[in-house]
């Protein structure tokens, strides 16, 4: 085991597999010279020389247009998407040729790309690079769409996705970077298809992923000082969902929160609540509870980003709605 940052794992993957495999190669704004615009990419260029590292135009539209060429040429394109709203711009790309064209072809062509996009608020970025859209991408049939919320996923989840035949978004919460954590770098092999029940409980199953993992470990230990005992899942993949752990610790637990960064309407949450309902009604002894964004553009003010967002308390007050008080 080795005690690194979820940036440095990133980095410590990706120096991995571009050691390893001579088709991998990173693209993206500020990759190189700069070091990544989260200094992920920190040190790579001088590594590994600028046909490996490479430091793209200001068109999202046109570096993932040319990660998919490369992908279809055989290559192992990582693309570096810097924040979440700038993938809307290569969206035709995403959308209507590296998810399609398996399909499409019958299965003649694959699409082995990796894209790294940076997610989520809470970094006093206003409304333009603060958004939580990887519901949106989940979506999306074709491909696989990662959300890495522990050191040991950022590290794992990147040289997983390298051996896909298939376009997996890797969705990094800028507000992790910082976090630290161990890394099992000697590990061969490591799932990206399962969800992690990081918390285990009998009252109320906590469901989410990504950022607010954190926050919702937080409030089941506040729950725990009052008697609550919460289950914790982490999703880890939204696409594919691993619905079945979900379900498993609802028939457990007969209750469910779901802690969502998205906005509340048309939100990766809403889904999750209607396959617990598909799945697990009759095991429900109360309705399904969501905590998520307030629906506003991100303000840049640091106490009313902290309000917009799912913070602990609301986690803490969701579930005490649910579980029923005794004495």
């Amino acid at each position: 085991m080795t005690k690194m940052t979820y940036r440095e794992a990133l980095r410590a993957a990706m120096r991995k597999a571009l050691k390893d495999d001579p088709r991998v190669f990173l693209m993206g704004e500020d990759v190189g010279r700069y070091g990544g615009a989260f200094a992920v990419s920190h040190g790579l260029l001088a590594e590994f020389g600028p046909e490996r590292v490479r430091d793209a135009p200001l068109s999202e539209s046109a570096f993932v247009g040319a990660g998919i060429g490369a992908a279809l040429g055989g290559m192992r394109p990582i693309v570096e998407i810097m924040t979440i709203n700038f993938s809307m711009l290569a969206m035709d790309q995403i959308l209507n040729n590296a998810a399609t064209l398996r399909h499409m072809s019958g299965g003649q062509l694959s699409v082995p790309l990796v894209c790294r996009v940076a997610t989520g608020g809470g970094r006093q970025m206003a409304a333009q690079h603060s958004h939580s859209l990887e519901g949106w991408y989940a979506h999306i049939p074709g491909i696989k769409v990662l959300t890495p919320a522990t050191v040991a996923d950022a590290y794992g989840m990147v040289l997983a996705a390298l051996r896909e035949a298939d376009p997996v978004f890797i969705f990094e919460h800028a507000t992790l970077y910082p976090l630290e954590g161990d890394v099992d770098d000697a590990a061969q092999s490591f799932d990206v298809t399962h969800a992690a029940m990081v918390r285990t409980g009998s009252d109320v199953s906590l469901i989410t992923y990504g950022g607010t993992l954190g926050k919702t470990m937080q409030a089941a230990a506040r729950l725990a000082d009052e008697g609550v005992q919460a289950d914790v899942i982490d999703l880890r993949c939204l696409r594919p969902l691993d619905i079945h752990t979900v379900v498993n610790s609802v028939a457990k637990t007969h209750r469910a929160v779901v802690i969502d960064e998205a906005w509340r309407t048309g939100s990766f949450s809403a889904e999750i609540s209607a396959q617990i309902m598909e799945n697990a009604f009759d095991e429900l002894d109360a309705p399904i509870a969501r905590v998520c964004s307030a629906e506003v553009p991100m303000p840049y003010a640091k106490h009313l980003e902290e309000a917009t967002l799912p913070q602990a308390d609301q986690i803490v007050a969701a579930a005490q709605e649910l579980v029923p008080r005794h004495g």
